[in-house]
């Protein structure tokens, strides 16, 4: 626990003797915890069994504070604090760093310039504040956070299947995803594959589109793809960070890192959309399509920038007015940095 002079109070709840002091607290005793301080933050507060009631106390009887409350995973916290802070949060959704972040902070050209590494080594801060050391802090990353923590909260009783799992996920990145199929890859049934699919998205380890469908018959309706929120990641479950000269999966990288990096960007810019992708039973497809404002726009994503790539003609014949577009190497940014 530590006071700053700017009356701000500090509380990480890994300190064993900082949960006793927020769980079951009545608001006499966080009264006398929190003195004349007007700012509280409380990190890793998803540790405190019943956070969120302890949230509501403080919010609802000091009145002149301001609670800040943080967490390595979204999962218990979220779970814990919806129904007593309804109407008295904001949440705030911190993912990797974005390219419009970076690019703030150097420029477009010099972000340009870490394409490369940035598909292959991902936007945790540690990664980007310490290139060199990014291979061994991806692996410790992926083995601390995707592993520990998600299994301690959620009492996961087969490690080895979550991990044969995400291996399986990531595998099959920029691809349609049968979990009929993954399960049976992995050894195990279609609800323990959606039950641990749900708990990674819930800890932002993974996110899933839709596909989209409205006025063909062959268009294919009720599937889906699953990217991982950052490309590192995603290369340290599978132990590979070669070259992208060297890769047969450069495609699949760079789809994922236009997609997450999209979400990213639209999030932060209170951009409202809706996410598919869109198939037909004869293969025809287009990468991502959002709607917003009444309009739909069709993106189909080429690494090599001479390749020849078009939206198919049914899609624009079923859907009038689309707006679509070509993302490439030399013209991404503007479709990562809104």
């Amino acid at each position: 626990m530590e006071q700053a002079e700017g009356k701000a109070l500090y509380l990480n709840c890994d300190e064993p003797d900082i949960r006793p002091m927020l769980t079951n607290a009545s608001s006499t005793s966080l009264k006398a915890l929190v003195g004349n301080n007007t700012l509280v933050l409380i990190d890793e507060a998803q540790r405190v069994k019943n956070i969120g009631l302890t949230l509501k106390l403080l919010v609802d009887n000091l009145k002149k504070i301001q609670v800040i409350a943080t967490g390595s995973s979204a999962l218990e916290l979220a779970n814990e604090i919806n129904e007593p802070l309804t109407g008295r949060k904001r949440e705030y959704h911190l993912y990797p760093f974005s390219t419009s972040e970076l690019v703030a902070e150097t420029s477009v050209l010099s972000e340009g310039r870490m394409l490369e590494q940035r598909m292959i080594y991902g936007f945790y801060p540690d990664i980007v504040n310490s290139p060199a050391d990014a291979q061994a802090n991806l692996l410790e990353l992926a083995n601390n956070y995707l592993f520990k923590d998600v299994l301690s909260l959620q009492d996961i009783r087969k490690p080895a299947l979550l991990e044969r799992l995400l291996v399986a996920l990531a595998l099959q990145v920029g691809s349609e995803i049968s979990y009929n199929e993954i399960a049976q890859t992995i050894g195990t049934d279609n609800k323990t594959v959606d039950r641990y699919v749900e708990l990674l998205e819930k800890c932002f380890v993974v996110f899933q589109v839709g596909g989209f469908s409205r006025n063909l018959r062959n268009e294919i309706k009720k599937g889906k793809k699953i990217y991982f929120y950052d490309n590192g990641i995603r290369n340290a479950l599978i132990k590979n960070f070669s070259p992208l000269e060297l890769r047969q999966d450069v495609g699949a990288l760079w789809e994922n890192f236009l997609v997450s990096e999209r979400k990213k960007a639209n999030h932060y810019t209170g951009h409202h959309v809706n996410t598919y992708f869109w198939r037909t039973h004869q293969q025809q497809e287009i990468d991502l399509i959002e709607e917003t404002g009444g309009k739909l726009y069709a993106w189909e994503f080429k690494w090599n920038e001479k390749s020849k790539a078009r939206i198919p003609a049914a899609f624009m014949e079923a859907y009038p007015g689309s707006i679509d577009g070509i993302v490439n190497r030399s013209n991404y940014m503007g479709f990562v940095n809104l």
